[in-house]
């Protein structure tokens, strides 16, 4: 496998619960979704496939810590008050607050060299256009077990993305008829970095 690794200032990772909740925070794992869209910013000849995931084999999550930010937001409508000439509009205010991963690093594991090269000449971002990640270091070539085993290097969280008495729903899939998504966390090493 050909490693690429990402790292950033901060990153959101909206839950699938988290529409216009009062308080959310980061998912700690990337979701089927997630990686299939970051896929697709990476290959953008991928946006012609149906549904799936084809060059990210694997991915490893890690970050220092979370950061509970402010947010101030408005509906899209707006409300009415008043009758006649004293008719009047408006949109309230809100304030959301939501974790962010602070210092985030992001593995991507992909089966082949020229894949590796084109990804590690981009950017990425977890949920949102603010929050970008920028390649980092060389491609690293590895086997799957020194992916899997070392704890130093490849720490963090993998949500592997099948099925299993250990699965639990990560979310609808809104690319593909809202299907229930479903995985299993696999941690590596200690995933909360304390040192950069």
């Amino acid at each position: 496998m050909y490693i690429v690794k990402y790292e950033g200032t901060f990153g959101f990772i909206k839950p699938w619960t988290a529409v216009r909740d009062e308080e959310t925070f980061s998912q700690q794992f990337l979701t089927p979704s997630i990686i299939a869209g970051i896929e697709r910013k990476l290959f953008p000849e991928l946006l012609k496939k149906e549904y799936g995931i084809y060059k990210i084999k694997r991915h490893r999550l890690s970050y220092s810590q979370i950061s509970s930010q402010q947010e101030q937001t408005q509906p899209r409508g707006w409300n009415e008050k008043g009758r006649g000439v004293k008719k009047e509009y408006f949109r309230p205010y809100a304030i959301l607050t939501r974790g962010v991963l602070l210092n985030p690093v992001l593995f991507l594991a992909l089966e082949n060299k020229e894949d590796a090269e084109i990804a590690h000449k981009q950017h990425i971002c977890l949920a949102r256009n603010e929050d970008i990640l920028y390649s980092e270091g060389d491609i690293l070539e590895v086997t799957e077990t020194e992916f899997d085993t070392n704890e130093e290097m490849f720490r963090g969280y993998e949500l592997v993305f099948e099925e299993s008495k250990d699965s639990f729903m990560v979310g609808y899939n809104r690319m593909n008829n809202n299907e229930a998504m479903y995985g299993w966390l696999k941690v590596v090493g200690n995933p909360v970095r304390n040192n950069f």
